[in-house]
């Protein structure tokens, strides 16, 4: 089980039975708004209420890497695009939606919805 609190930190709860331990994953000192598994669960989106995506790979066990950053507006969400775990999709507050490179994190294109979103 993973979770992450608005402490910005990513906890990984293992559970077996009645027993669980818990392991610090990464430390990203910025609030965490959603956490999202690629289809094979090699990677983790984290994404945060200031802005920026990272990425943490669960196998490798290092830190949460820094994949996206916006100046103009917050994230509100962001998805991987399958199959594969190359791209994703991300759409800001202010309606921008925008498909990235995960490897660079180069915007492949955009597309403004002239709206601002909101989650329900």
């Amino acid at each position: 089980l993973y979770f992450s609190a608005q402490d910005g930190i990513l906890l990984f709860y293992h559970i077996k039975d009645l027993q669980y331990e818990m392991k610090v994953c990464a430390d990203i000192s910025q609030p965490i708004s959603s956490l999202i598994f690629s289809l094979d669960y090699a990677s983790l989106l984290l994404v945060t209420d200031q802005g920026p995506v990272y990425s943490y790979k669960p196998a490798h066990s290092g830190e949460a890497v820094k994949l996206l950053d916006t100046c103009s507006s917050c994230f509100l969400a962001a998805d991987f695009l399958t199959p594969g775990n190359k791209y994703c999709v991300s759409v800001t507050i202010s309606g921008e939606v925008q498909v990235w490179f995960l490897e660079d994190g180069t915007c492949l294109g955009k597309l403004n919805l002239d709206t601002e979103v909101h989650i329900t």
